[in-house]
């Protein structure tokens, strides 16, 4: 039987911790419909008093917001559908293969986890520009095209896979793409999304990388867009701030979207996670 004074206290502190998480995005939204005036005031206000739902329309002609949306969206894209089809070539190797060395090549994958992207990047950086990939697609992409964390994510599922499964594939003629593309992708289909959600939010609010290997509007992505746009107004932040805060409303408008409509994946992938 329910305790009733428990289970009181975890809804209210559920509540609780839910507000606190939520309040920066409200106070990124009201900020972004206020007037110029109304941020001036004094004691701050909790609503708007007129929305003003121009500021967005605003937030589109601060820096060239299509075509950084494009070059975020081709980024976004391209490092989602590399690391979901290299995570599970490499994720069904580890799980399923046998091949010398299997194991200790598993343990360099799991070892680039604690190795962080500012560590690596001037070898990278200097590839890249032997490669004269600087400035272009090539250089926002390839660089991440694998997941260390996809690829571990996906062996421990496909481990927790009976064999036998795979087995009668091959029985029956499939083969090697066959069964991973076939038979244990959508068994992993879960686990696959939430990896494509990770990966998606990750590219999406990608600023350190796209900022060093980019140097003109051409291929600049929205977060150094977003960038650009506050140093130009620096020392006015305070009369600008609607812009800013409209701009960053709609750069995580797809993140919320994504995660609205993945979230049962993420549930159940979580719900159905092994680490054997």
């Amino acid at each position: 039987m329910k305790n009733p004074l428990l289970h009181t206290t975890r809804v209210a502190v559920a509540i609780l911790i839910t507000l606190v998480m939520f309040f920066p995005i409200y106070w990124m939204l009201i900020t972004a419909l206020k007037a110029p005036s109304e941020l001036r005031l004094a004691s701050p206000t909790f609503w708007p008093e007129k929305a003003m739902w121009g500021n967005f329309a605003s937030a589109f002609k601060a820096f060239p917001f299509y075509r950084f949306t494009l070059n975020t969206v081709v980024q976004t894209v391209g490092i989602v559908f590399l690391q979901i089809n290299i995570g599970l070539m490499a994720a069904y190797a580890f799980s399923k293969g046998t091949f010398p060395g299997r194991d200790k090549l598993f343990a360099l994958v799991l070892a680039a986890l604690i190795v962080p992207e500012q560590v690596v990047f001037v070898p990278v950086y200097v590839l890249m520009s032997k490669l004269n990939w600087i400035n272009t697609y090539y250089a926002l992409i390839i660089p991440h095209a694998a997941s260390a964390y996809g690829i571990f994510l996906l062996r421990q599922m496909f481990r927790s896979i009976n064999n036998d499964v795979i087995e009668a594939a091959r029985v029956d003629g499939a083969s090697r793409f066959q069964v991973l593309y076939k038979i244990l992708t959508p068994m992993a289909m879960p686990t696959v999304s939430t990896l494509a959600v990770i990966s998606f939010i990750s590219s999406w609010n990608s600023y350190f990388w796209p900022l060093i290997m980019t140097n003109s509007n051409k291929m600049r992505v929205l977060t150094v867009g977003i960038s650009m746009m506050r140093d130009s107004i620096a020392g006015d932040e305070a009369l600008n701030m609607h812009i800013i805060m409209s701009a960053s409303i709609l750069i995580i408008l797809p993140i919320v979207v994504l995660f609205i409509f993945a979230q049962k994946y993420i549930v159940a992938a979580m719900a159905n996670s092994t680490f054997k």
